[in-house]
């Protein structure tokens, strides 16, 4: 009887620990597991496209936010010296060209030729032109496509009415559950303010150097949506580069208001006989 009984613990203890491990295993999974989010925003309000693309760059951001008479040029190739400007401006204007720049190919009625890091493919090229690389691999010089219209862009209002704290913990000084928390709180904190950002844009033949198009658009935000606070504004990826600081607060969705509604603009306005490739 006492055998049985020890036998039918075991078991039961066998079990248990079997279920456990099962349970952590699955936990471990759902923890590990990767995922990937794609912003769908912009090309789901153009609606489907499968025409002819026009051959785009974006070209210069400027920050020309009346502040302290502060001002920064950011261009595809170094040059820009003697210039004084915050980290944060200067993380800010490299985010936001990604942005632009991004949102413009996701609406998939441009060839976006790069020139942010245009640096970084020329390198490329200098490599196999060393040597360095095998002839069958090596970039080609010389073949680098041009743009036939340009973008330039400038930020001429920049108020995003909270610090915004990142939730993501991993750069930060708070993180793990703590940094999520304080992201949470800092969001609500932000929404009782208004957050905004204005920017001059303007589309220029990069032959002629006519102006295209030109307008100012502003996106402005009161509120933070809490029914997706965990999972990021309008289905979209998180914020990039300097910009992460404001993840989940109404500054984000100023952000991303306005570079979507001039991508819209950009393309109702760039003229038909563009669209060749």
């Amino acid at each position: 009887m006492k055998r049985n009984f020890i036998i039918l613990m075991i078991y039961f203890l066998s079990s248990f620990l079997l279920i456990s491990c099962a349970g952590v295993s699955d936990m471990m999974e759902k923890k590990t597991k990767a995922t990937a989010k794609v912003d769908t925003t912009l090309a789901d309000e153009l609606g489907p496209y499968s025409g002819l693309k026009a051959r785009l760059a974006v070209a210069k951001f400027e920050w020309k936010v009346r502040k302290k008479g502060s001002r920064i040029t950011i261009k595809g190739l170094p040059g820009t010296q003697g210039i004084t400007i915050s980290r944060d401006e200067v993380g800010y204007m490299s985010g936001l060209q990604d942005m632009l720049t991004t949102a413009l190919f996701q609406s998939k009625r441009y060839r976006v030729v790069e020139r942010q890091e245009l640096g970084a493919v020329m390198q490329e090229q200098k490599l196999g032109q060393a040597g360095v690389v095998s002839k069958e691999t090596a970039a080609r010089s010389g073949a680098v496509k041009g743009a036939d219209i340009l973008v330039v862009a400038a930020i001429t209002g920049w108020e995003p009415g909270t610090s915004g704290a990142s939730a993501g913990g991993g750069g930060g000084l708070i993180g793990g559950k703590l940094g999520k928390v304080f992201a949470i709180g800092a969001g609500i904190a932000g929404s009782m303010k208004k957050s905004s950002m204005a920017m001059d844009i303007r589309l220029i033949d990069s032959t002629t150097s006519e102006i295209l198009a030109a307008t100012s658009v502003q996106g402005v935000a009161k509120d933070i949506n809490f029914g997706v606070l965990a999972g990021g504004f309008m289905r979209a990826a998180g914020m990039v580069g300097g910009l992460s600081g404001f993840a989940k607060t109404p500054m984000e969705k100023a952000i991303r208001t306005c570079i979507y509604e001039s991508v819209k603009f950009l393309v109702n306005e760039t003229p038909k006989e563009y669209f060749k490739y």
